[in-house]
């Protein structure tokens, strides 16, 4: 939900009203918010003109684009070529069942988002996972676990739930 409702307001007058700085304009919302909330984006879809399917399209399209809030920490598991088959599917699966976690989503306590790739440009590391930009080399799907019980709960995350447990 957006919390400054002039916030897209104020990102479409930045770019004139300018229909093609679409994917620049939902990248600073998502900037603002750390995800593209739904009335962020009807809203976006109305001071533009744009037909909403457009815009979900787009933010759909791209990877790099959320439709949720993320979690307090972005963990990144390579399911390249070299990790693959160094066992990044078992690290992915016992994280997955660990967590409660789908690739890709993020854990219900808002703790981490999971992301696999396709590469994190350190194959001899192989298997590699980045958790907030830290490289973990050489994953065994014991480690993984380990690493990600021992993440810090953020504060950010507690007073997100709470403000929708209170709405």
């Amino acid at each position: 939900m957006l919390e400054n409702p002039k916030l897209v307001e104020q990102i479409v007058d930045r770019y004139s009203r300018d229909e093609g700085m679409l994917i620049s304009m939902m990248q600073d919302i998502q900037a603002e918010c750390g995800y593209l909330p739904a009335d962020g984006l009807r809203c976006l879809s109305k001071r533009l003109q744009v037909p909403l399917s457009r815009v979900y399209a787009i933010a759909t399209f791209y990877s790099s684009f959320r439709l949720a809030p993320g979690g307090a920490h972005e963990v990144t598991l390579c399911m390249g070529t070299v990790c693959y088959l160094k066992g990044a599917p078992d690290i992915l699966e016992a994280v997955c069942k660990e967590f409660r976690v789908e690739p890709g989503g993020t854990t219900s306590d808002r703790l981490f988002s999971l992301q696999p790739v396709n590469c994190v440009g350190a194959c001899a590391l192989a298997p590699v996972m980045v958790v907030d930009g830290k490289y973990y080399d050489g994953v065994t799907p014991a480690s993984a676990i380990e690493v990600l019980s021992d993440l810090p709960p953020a504060e950010e995350s507690t007073e997100v739930i709470a403000k929708e447990d209170v709405a």
